[in-house]
């Protein structure tokens, strides 16, 4: 079994019962992690929201079978690496994604996303692993 990271859109269409084939099928039977930032994401989400006893009661049961990985120190080095050269050339990226990507690439796992364009820049120049497609 492998570990494959959900940025927070793969993520919000599993909560949302919205994924389709193929990315469905290709997380089928791997163990799925969300960063700290995803899980952020997901909480501000459910706040502004306003989410009823149903959909919360979904969202804790679905969060109690993912594996949130944590911010530590590799994480920060490879946050600050990673968007320093990415300012460097000339494509600085939103913190949140660089967060997403630097938690990949500390923990050498790769990342279920529908917006591959995003992570492009850290994929060509940083060795993103990326899977998914820009349509949902």
């Amino acid at each position: 079994m492998s570990y494959i990271v959900l940025d927070t859109d793969v993520a919000s269409n599993i909560l949302r019962g919205r994924l389709v084939d193929p990315l469905r099928s290709r997380l089928t039977g791997q163990s799925l992690c969300i960063t700290f930032a995803t899980l952020g994401e997901l909480t501000m989400w459910r706040v502004i929201r306003d989410w009823g006893p149903r959909r919360l009661a979904a969202y804790e049961s679905w969060r109690h079978e993912v594996i949130v990985l944590p911010y530590d120190e590799a994480v920060a080095a490879k946050w600050g690496e990673i968007q320093g050269n990415a300012h460097l050339r000339g494509r600085p990226r939103p913190q949140n994604d660089t967060w997403i990507a630097a938690c990949c690439l500390a923990n050498d796992l790769p990342l279920a996303t529908f917006n591959t364009k995003d992570f492009a820049d850290y994929a060509e120049y940083d060795g993103l692993r990326l899977i998914g497609t820009d349509s949902q």
